[in-house]
């Protein structure tokens, strides 16, 4: 075969494997657009995520200043649409302004997991052996306790905090996105472009960085994003417990924990938080599972 022909041949392959890429992300968008569901989902994330990130310009008192004559307004008080709290401040700029604490420590420790779990699965699901065995069983230690129980033991070791309730929930979400890495990794590993590639010469670091990853990556991702509204919960619970954010900071877990005692004077009131982190877990869930499916060729 002359050069020029090789040439063309290899042009040919590249735009049949760019069109097979644009093919399927838009096979995915297209199944995306017939689940309203989802797209209702991620509307209402996105509206929120908005809401939170300009939260000086929809909120419209200082979550800080409080007033004790105004305490526990009801929900329609006029200037206080969704009442006041326990020490008189304005509900819905609480509300506002402690979704980004919840936001951030629901996301940043599902982010730092799948690095991190995506690194180590990936590496013990291509080498396999010895490796393999060291890092899955020191997984299935952390297997070995609850994830609510081993979120509060780590976060009760190592003192209440922000940053020690996301090192604790990163610790509690690795062993999870590990397993799910090994697992697609050990499926991809063996297949037949790979066998090539490593018949053609090519390193090891090249395989997975050119082959592995690209085939892997999808699955782990989506995975992940499951696992944020679980994250979420998590974090609630541990400022709930004490053992998260601190006051007089604004964040939904420890507004549920303040309001607990104003349940019976005003219940409406003390359950927003609450309200707050149901819905965004279940958008969260929805929006996973959604993905999930549209990424599904064989479905």
């Amino acid at each position: 075969m002359s050069t020029s022909a090789a040439t063309a041949e290899l042009a040919i392959q590249a735009k049949t494997a760019v069109a097979r890429s644009e093919g399927y992300w838009a096979g995915v968008w297209k199944r995306l657009k017939r689940d309203p569901v989802t797209i209702f989902c991620a509307s209402v994330l996105f509206v929120m995520f908005v809401v939170i990130v300009f939260a000086p310009f929809f909120a419209p008192h200082d979550p800080f200043q409080g007033s004790m004559i105004r305490r526990l307004r009801p929900i329609g008080t006029e200037n206080y649409p969704l009442g006041t709290d326990e020490l008189g401040r304005d509900m819905l700029t609480r509300l506002i302004y402690g979704g980004r604490l919840s936001w951030f420590m629901g996301i940043v420790p599902v982010a730092l997991a799948f690095v991190i779990g995506t690194l180590l699965g990936v590496l013990a699901g291509f080498a396999g052996g010895k490796l393999n065995m060291l890092i899955m069983r020191v997984t299935d230690v952390f297997y070995a306790f609850p994830s609510v129980l081993l979120a509060v033991a780590i976060s009760g070791a190592l003192g209440a905090g922000i940053l020690n309730a996301i090192l604790a929930l990163t610790l509690v979400f690795v062993p999870p996105i590990i397993r799910v890495a090994e697992s697609v990794t050990t499926g991809v590993r063996n297949l037949d472009f790979v066998d090539a590639a490593r018949a053609s010469g090519a390193s090891a670091f090249t395989i997975v960085r050119v082959h592995v990853l690209g085939n892997v990556l999808g699955p782990i991702f989506v995975y992940s994003t499951s696992l944020i509204s679980v994250c979420m919960i998590l974090a609630s619970g541990l400022s709930f417990l004490g053992l998260g954010t601190r006051p007089p900071e604004a964040e939904w877990g420890l507004m549920l924990n303040t309001l607990r005692t104003a349940i019976y004077v005003q219940p409406w009131v003390a359950v927003l938080p609450g309200v707050c982190i149901f819905v965004t877990s279940i958008c969260f869930n929805l929006v996973s599972d959604g993905l999930r499916q549209a990424m599904d060729v064989k479905g």
